[in-house]
Protein backbone atom coordinates (compact mmCIF):
# COMPACT_ATOMS: atom_id res chain seq x y z
CA UNK A 1 0.00 0.00 0.00
CA UNK A 2 1.54 3.56 -0.77
CA UNK A 3 0.28 7.01 -1.43
CA UNK A 4 1.98 9.31 -3.84
CA UNK A 5 0.21 12.34 -3.59
CA UNK A 6 -1.35 15.16 -1.17
CA UNK A 7 -4.91 15.38 -3.09
CA UNK A 8 -7.51 13.08 -4.68
CA UNK A 9 -10.16 14.01 -6.53
CA UNK A 10 -11.62 10.94 -3.96
CA UNK A 11 -10.40 9.58 -1.01
CA UNK A 12 -12.83 6.75 0.38
CA UNK A 13 -12.65 5.40 3.40
CA UNK A 14 -13.43 1.56 3.84
CA UNK A 15 -11.77 -1.20 2.02
CA UNK A 16 -14.79 -3.52 2.02
CA UNK A 17 -17.09 -4.42 -0.82
CA UNK A 18 -18.40 -1.14 -0.92
CA UNK A 19 -15.15 0.94 -0.89
CA UNK A 20 -13.68 -0.89 -3.18
CA UNK A 21 -16.61 -1.29 -5.98
CA UNK A 22 -16.22 2.68 -5.66
CA UNK A 23 -12.95 2.62 -5.71
CA UNK A 24 -12.94 0.41 -9.01
CA UNK A 25 -15.07 2.56 -10.71
CA UNK A 26 -13.68 5.64 -9.98
CA UNK A 27 -10.15 4.53 -11.65
CA UNK A 28 -11.66 3.41 -14.51
CA UNK A 29 -12.81 6.86 -14.75
CA UNK A 30 -9.36 8.06 -14.54
CA UNK A 31 -10.02 9.72 -11.41
CA UNK A 32 -6.91 10.07 -8.85
CA UNK A 33 -8.51 8.15 -5.63
CA UNK A 34 -7.10 6.75 -2.27
CA UNK A 35 -8.64 3.85 -0.46
CA UNK A 36 -8.34 4.21 3.36
CA UNK A 37 -8.65 0.37 4.96
CA UNK A 38 -8.79 -0.46 8.75
CA UNK A 39 -8.39 -3.65 7.48
CA UNK A 40 -10.79 -5.00 9.94
CA UNK A 41 -13.98 -6.12 7.52
CA UNK A 42 -16.89 -7.22 9.48
CA UNK A 43 -17.68 -10.70 7.84
CA UNK A 44 -14.02 -11.57 8.36
CA UNK A 45 -15.11 -14.68 10.66
CA UNK A 46 -17.23 -16.13 7.86
CA UNK A 47 -15.03 -19.06 6.06
CA UNK A 48 -17.10 -18.04 2.78
CA UNK A 49 -19.54 -15.13 1.13
CA UNK A 50 -22.84 -16.26 -0.37
CA UNK A 51 -25.24 -15.01 -2.89
CA UNK A 52 -22.43 -13.05 -4.59
CA UNK A 53 -23.02 -14.37 -8.59
CA UNK A 54 -20.16 -15.54 -10.08
CA UNK A 55 -18.12 -15.66 -6.76
CA UNK A 56 -20.51 -17.67 -4.86
CA UNK A 57 -18.56 -19.42 -1.58
CA UNK A 58 -15.73 -17.36 -2.22
CA UNK A 59 -13.89 -16.30 1.21
CA UNK A 60 -14.51 -12.73 2.13
CA UNK A 61 -10.59 -12.14 2.49
CA UNK A 62 -9.80 -13.57 -0.98
CA UNK A 63 -13.38 -11.71 -2.32
CA UNK A 64 -11.06 -8.37 -0.94
CA UNK A 65 -7.71 -8.79 -1.60
CA UNK A 66 -9.15 -9.50 -5.55
CA UNK A 67 -10.94 -6.15 -5.18
CA UNK A 68 -7.70 -4.63 -3.49
CA UNK A 69 -5.90 -5.95 -7.09
CA UNK A 70 -8.29 -4.99 -9.41
CA UNK A 71 -8.81 -1.34 -8.14
CA UNK A 72 -5.01 -0.82 -8.12
CA UNK A 73 -4.37 -1.97 -11.71
CA UNK A 74 -6.50 1.12 -12.98
CA UNK A 75 -4.40 3.57 -10.47
CA UNK A 76 -6.56 3.48 -7.46
CA UNK A 77 -4.01 3.84 -4.46
CA UNK A 78 -4.51 1.89 -1.02
CA UNK A 79 -3.03 3.10 2.59
CA UNK A 80 -3.87 0.89 5.61
CA UNK A 81 -4.65 2.77 8.47
CA UNK A 82 -8.56 4.60 10.39
CA UNK A 83 -9.24 7.91 9.25
CA UNK A 84 -10.16 9.34 12.42
CA UNK A 85 -11.46 13.20 11.32
CA UNK A 86 -12.40 15.08 8.51
CA UNK A 87 -13.37 18.58 7.84
CA UNK A 88 -14.33 20.60 5.12
CA UNK A 89 -12.27 23.14 3.37
CA UNK A 90 -12.58 26.44 2.19
CA UNK A 91 -12.54 25.62 -1.15
CA UNK A 92 -15.57 22.84 -0.63
CA UNK A 93 -12.91 20.23 -0.42
CA UNK A 94 -11.77 17.93 2.33
CA UNK A 95 -8.91 17.07 4.58
CA UNK A 96 -8.66 13.51 5.99
CA UNK A 97 -6.57 12.76 9.57
CA UNK A 98 -5.40 9.41 9.82
CA UNK A 99 -4.71 7.82 13.19
CA UNK A 100 -0.97 8.46 12.94
CA UNK A 101 -1.68 11.72 12.25
CA UNK A 102 -1.14 12.33 8.75
CA UNK A 103 -3.57 13.82 6.59
CA UNK A 104 -4.52 13.88 2.57
CA UNK A 105 -6.98 15.95 0.78
CA UNK A 106 -9.85 15.42 -1.47
CA UNK A 107 -12.47 16.70 -3.62
CA UNK A 108 -14.93 14.00 -2.54
CA UNK A 109 -15.30 11.69 -0.30
CA UNK A 110 -16.77 8.06 -0.39
CA UNK A 111 -17.03 6.45 3.55
CA UNK A 112 -17.54 2.87 3.18
CA UNK A 113 -17.19 2.18 7.29
CA UNK A 114 -19.83 -0.79 7.32
CA UNK A 115 -21.01 -1.62 10.95
CA UNK A 116 -19.94 -3.50 14.10
CA UNK A 117 -21.92 -6.40 15.19
CA UNK A 118 -22.29 -6.65 18.91
CA UNK A 119 -23.49 -9.51 19.99
CA UNK A 120 -25.17 -10.71 23.03
CA UNK A 121 -22.99 -11.46 26.28
CA UNK A 122 -23.66 -15.20 26.35
CA UNK A 123 -20.47 -17.13 26.78
CA UNK A 124 -19.73 -18.64 23.40
CA UNK A 125 -21.29 -16.73 21.27
CA UNK A 126 -18.17 -14.07 20.30
CA UNK A 127 -16.37 -17.22 20.20
CA UNK A 128 -18.32 -19.09 17.37
CA UNK A 129 -19.67 -15.80 16.02
CA UNK A 130 -19.34 -16.61 12.13
CA UNK A 131 -19.12 -20.32 11.88
CA UNK A 132 -22.40 -21.81 14.20
CA UNK A 133 -23.12 -19.02 15.50
CA UNK A 134 -24.69 -16.90 12.81
CA UNK A 135 -27.66 -14.01 12.50
CA UNK A 136 -28.66 -14.16 8.18
CA UNK A 137 -29.98 -17.22 6.79
CA UNK A 138 -29.13 -16.02 3.13
CA UNK A 139 -25.80 -16.00 4.46
CA UNK A 140 -25.63 -19.05 6.19
CA UNK A 141 -28.63 -21.30 6.05
CA UNK A 142 -27.93 -23.71 3.60
CA UNK A 143 -24.45 -24.61 5.14
CA UNK A 144 -26.92 -25.59 8.37
CA UNK A 145 -29.99 -26.93 6.16
CA UNK A 146 -31.78 -29.47 7.93
CA UNK A 147 -30.08 -29.60 11.13
CA UNK A 148 -31.33 -28.40 14.96
CA UNK A 149 -31.21 -24.44 15.16
CA UNK A 150 -31.47 -22.69 18.06
CA UNK A 151 -32.83 -18.80 18.12
CA UNK A 152 -31.14 -16.68 21.05
CA UNK A 153 -34.02 -14.61 21.73
CA UNK A 154 -32.80 -10.98 22.03
CA UNK A 155 -35.12 -8.11 20.35
CA UNK A 156 -38.06 -7.94 18.46
CA UNK A 157 -37.09 -9.65 15.65
CA UNK A 158 -37.00 -13.08 17.42
CA UNK A 159 -39.94 -14.75 16.50
CA UNK A 160 -39.38 -13.30 12.66
CA UNK A 161 -35.79 -14.83 13.26
CA UNK A 162 -37.30 -18.05 14.25
CA UNK A 163 -40.24 -18.29 11.44
CA UNK A 164 -37.84 -17.46 9.00
CA UNK A 165 -34.89 -20.16 9.70
CA UNK A 166 -37.80 -22.95 9.40
CA UNK A 167 -37.62 -22.69 6.07
CA UNK A 168 -34.26 -24.20 6.21
CA UNK A 169 -34.92 -26.82 8.88
CA UNK A 170 -37.81 -28.57 10.52
CA UNK A 171 -35.99 -28.20 13.87
CA UNK A 172 -35.83 -25.12 15.08
CA UNK A 173 -36.24 -24.11 19.09
CA UNK A 174 -36.65 -20.51 19.84
CA UNK A 175 -35.06 -19.78 23.35
CA UNK A 176 -36.84 -16.72 24.72
CA UNK A 177 -34.22 -15.85 27.24
CA UNK A 178 -34.50 -12.71 28.56
CA UNK A 179 -37.16 -11.52 25.62
CA UNK A 180 -40.48 -10.56 27.07
CA UNK A 181 -43.36 -13.07 26.60
CA UNK A 182 -44.75 -13.23 22.98
CA UNK A 183 -48.18 -12.68 22.04
CA UNK A 184 -50.88 -15.11 21.38
CA UNK A 185 -50.39 -14.71 17.78
CA UNK A 186 -47.28 -15.46 17.79
CA UNK A 187 -46.84 -18.24 19.66
CA UNK A 188 -49.80 -19.59 17.49
CA UNK A 189 -47.79 -18.75 14.47
CA UNK A 190 -44.64 -20.70 15.96
CA UNK A 191 -47.05 -23.85 16.92
CA UNK A 192 -48.28 -24.05 13.16
CA UNK A 193 -44.96 -23.96 11.98
CA UNK A 194 -43.72 -26.63 14.81
CA UNK A 195 -40.96 -24.38 16.06
CA UNK A 196 -40.82 -24.99 19.96
CA UNK A 197 -40.23 -22.28 22.86
CA UNK A 198 -38.00 -22.74 25.65
CA UNK A 199 -38.86 -20.29 28.61
CA UNK A 200 -35.57 -19.50 30.83
CA UNK A 201 -32.61 -17.87 30.69
CA UNK A 202 -29.47 -19.07 28.65
CA UNK A 203 -26.06 -19.28 30.47
CA UNK A 204 -23.18 -20.58 28.10
CA UNK A 205 -23.35 -22.35 24.18
CA UNK A 206 -21.61 -26.10 24.67
CA UNK A 207 -18.68 -26.80 22.70
CA UNK A 208 -17.55 -29.99 22.07
CA UNK A 209 -13.82 -30.24 20.15
CA UNK A 210 -14.36 -27.24 17.69
CA UNK A 211 -18.23 -27.93 17.23
CA UNK A 212 -21.49 -26.45 18.78
CA UNK A 213 -23.44 -29.06 20.43
CA UNK A 214 -25.67 -27.30 22.60
CA UNK A 215 -27.33 -24.60 24.49
CA UNK A 216 -26.99 -24.35 28.56
CA UNK A 217 -30.05 -22.67 30.42
CA UNK A 218 -29.37 -21.48 33.89
CA UNK A 219 -30.88 -24.55 35.68
CA UNK A 220 -28.46 -26.58 33.80
CA UNK A 221 -30.28 -28.64 30.93
CA UNK A 222 -28.87 -28.90 27.74
CA UNK A 223 -30.40 -29.17 24.64
CA UNK A 224 -28.69 -30.02 21.72
CA UNK A 225 -27.98 -27.43 18.88
CA UNK A 226 -25.19 -27.76 16.14
CA UNK A 227 -26.32 -24.05 15.10
CA UNK A 228 -27.58 -21.34 17.05
CA UNK A 229 -29.01 -17.85 15.75
CA UNK A 230 -28.57 -14.43 17.39
CA UNK A 231 -29.38 -10.97 16.90
CA UNK A 232 -26.72 -8.53 17.05
CA UNK A 233 -27.33 -4.80 17.60
CA UNK A 234 -25.44 -3.37 14.63
CA UNK A 235 -23.57 -0.02 15.48
CA UNK A 236 -22.38 2.12 12.56
CA UNK A 237 -18.83 2.75 12.39
CA UNK A 238 -19.79 6.35 12.18
CA UNK A 239 -16.26 8.33 13.86
CA UNK A 240 -15.14 10.25 11.06
CA UNK A 241 -18.42 11.14 9.44
CA UNK A 242 -19.51 12.46 12.79
CA UNK A 243 -16.20 14.74 12.77
CA UNK A 244 -18.45 15.85 9.51
CA UNK A 245 -21.42 16.61 11.83
CA UNK A 246 -23.02 13.50 10.65
CA UNK A 247 -24.80 12.06 13.42
CA UNK A 248 -25.51 8.15 13.10
CA UNK A 249 -30.03 7.22 13.32
CA UNK A 250 -31.40 5.05 15.56
CA UNK A 251 -32.28 1.73 13.66
CA UNK A 252 -35.26 0.43 15.12
CA UNK A 253 -37.82 -2.20 14.58
CA UNK A 254 -41.10 -2.70 16.15
CA UNK A 255 -40.72 0.43 18.00
CA UNK A 256 -37.02 -0.99 19.57
CA UNK A 257 -33.64 -0.03 18.93
CA UNK A 258 -31.87 -2.38 17.47
CA UNK A 259 -28.80 -0.28 15.91
CA UNK A 260 -27.76 2.96 14.09
CA UNK A 261 -27.08 3.77 10.85
CA UNK A 262 -25.90 7.24 8.37
CA UNK A 263 -28.65 8.25 6.92
CA UNK A 264 -28.32 9.68 3.23
CA UNK A 265 -30.53 11.72 1.27
CA UNK A 266 -34.22 9.69 0.65
CA UNK A 267 -34.13 11.70 -2.71
CA UNK A 268 -31.05 10.27 -3.92
CA UNK A 269 -30.71 6.41 -4.20
CA UNK A 270 -26.69 6.73 -4.87
CA UNK A 271 -26.12 7.75 -0.81
CA UNK A 272 -25.54 11.60 -0.95
CA UNK A 273 -25.59 13.19 2.67
CA UNK A 274 -26.62 16.34 4.16
CA UNK A 275 -22.82 17.48 3.69
CA UNK A 276 -22.08 18.49 0.38
CA UNK A 277 -18.81 16.13 -1.42
CA UNK A 278 -20.03 13.56 0.81
CA UNK A 279 -21.32 9.99 -0.20
CA UNK A 280 -22.13 6.96 1.81
CA UNK A 281 -22.24 3.30 0.70
CA UNK A 282 -22.53 -0.17 2.04
CA UNK A 283 -23.83 -1.12 5.88
CA UNK A 284 -22.44 1.91 7.48
CA UNK A 285 -26.03 3.30 6.14
CA UNK A 286 -27.60 0.20 4.96
CA UNK A 287 -26.89 -2.45 8.37
CA UNK A 288 -29.34 -5.22 6.42
CA UNK A 289 -27.68 -4.79 2.87
CA UNK A 290 -25.42 -8.46 1.72
CA UNK A 291 -21.89 -8.07 0.30
CA UNK A 292 -23.14 -8.03 -3.46
CA UNK A 293 -25.68 -5.10 -2.44
CA UNK A 294 -22.74 -3.06 -0.99
CA UNK A 295 -20.58 -3.45 -3.86
CA UNK A 296 -23.50 -2.32 -6.50
CA UNK A 297 -23.95 0.71 -3.78
CA UNK A 298 -20.49 1.35 -4.35
CA UNK A 299 -20.94 1.47 -7.61
CA UNK A 300 -23.78 3.58 -7.80
CA UNK A 301 -22.26 6.32 -5.08
CA UNK A 302 -19.04 6.13 -7.47
CA UNK A 303 -21.33 6.90 -10.50
CA UNK A 304 -22.52 9.85 -9.16
CA UNK A 305 -19.06 11.12 -7.42
CA UNK A 306 -18.06 11.26 -10.35
CA UNK A 307 -20.94 12.81 -12.56
CA UNK A 308 -20.68 15.48 -9.29
CA UNK A 309 -17.04 16.06 -10.67
CA UNK A 310 -17.84 16.50 -13.92
CA UNK A 311 -20.29 19.05 -13.52
CA UNK A 312 -17.49 20.68 -11.11
CA UNK A 313 -14.76 20.54 -13.84
CA UNK A 314 -17.64 21.94 -16.71
CA UNK A 315 -17.93 24.53 -14.51
CA UNK A 316 -14.62 25.96 -13.90
CA UNK A 317 -13.63 25.37 -17.86
CA UNK A 318 -16.45 27.54 -18.62
CA UNK A 319 -15.49 30.20 -16.25
CA UNK A 320 -12.11 30.13 -17.44
CA UNK A 321 -13.13 30.45 -20.74
CA UNK A 322 -15.79 33.51 -20.17
CA UNK A 323 -12.42 34.96 -17.88
CA UNK A 324 -10.86 38.18 -20.07
CA UNK A 325 -8.41 37.05 -22.52
CA UNK A 326 -4.65 38.18 -20.66
CA UNK A 327 -2.28 39.17 -23.49
CA UNK A 328 1.07 36.76 -23.03
CA UNK A 329 4.07 38.08 -22.21
CA UNK A 330 6.56 37.80 -24.25
CA UNK A 331 10.30 37.33 -24.46
CA UNK A 332 11.09 40.04 -26.07
CA UNK A 333 8.51 42.47 -23.92
CA UNK A 334 10.81 41.22 -20.75
CA UNK A 335 13.87 42.11 -22.93
CA UNK A 336 12.94 45.46 -23.28
CA UNK A 337 11.22 46.05 -19.69
CA UNK A 338 14.98 44.91 -18.58
CA UNK A 339 17.08 46.80 -20.49
CA UNK A 340 14.72 49.78 -19.50
CA UNK A 341 15.31 49.27 -15.68
CA UNK A 342 18.73 49.07 -15.80
CA UNK A 343 19.42 51.68 -18.37
CA UNK A 344 17.32 54.19 -15.94
CA UNK A 345 20.00 52.93 -12.92
CA UNK A 346 22.50 53.51 -15.24
CA UNK A 347 21.42 57.46 -16.12
CA UNK A 348 21.00 58.30 -12.07
CA UNK A 349 24.17 56.42 -11.75
CA UNK A 350 25.73 59.04 -13.98
CA UNK A 351 24.20 62.08 -12.20
CA UNK A 352 25.31 61.11 -8.58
Amino acid sequence: MSENRQRYDVVVIGGGAAGLSGALTLSRARRSVLVIDAGSPRNAPASHAHNYLGREGVPPLELLAAGRAEAAGYGAEMVKGDAVAAEKLPDGGFRVVREDGSAVEARRLLVTTGLVDELPPVPGVAERWGRDVLHCPYCHGWEVRARPVGILAGGPMAVHQALLWRQWTDDVVLFRHTAADFGDEEYEQLAARSVAVVDGEVAALEVTGDRLTGVRLAGGTVIPREAVVVQPRFTARSGVLETLGLAPTTLEVAGQPIGSYIAADPADPAGATEVPGVWVAGNVTNPMEQVIGSAAAGLKAASAINMDLVTEDTRRAVEARRAPAVPAFSAAMERQVTERVLGDRRHGLQEM
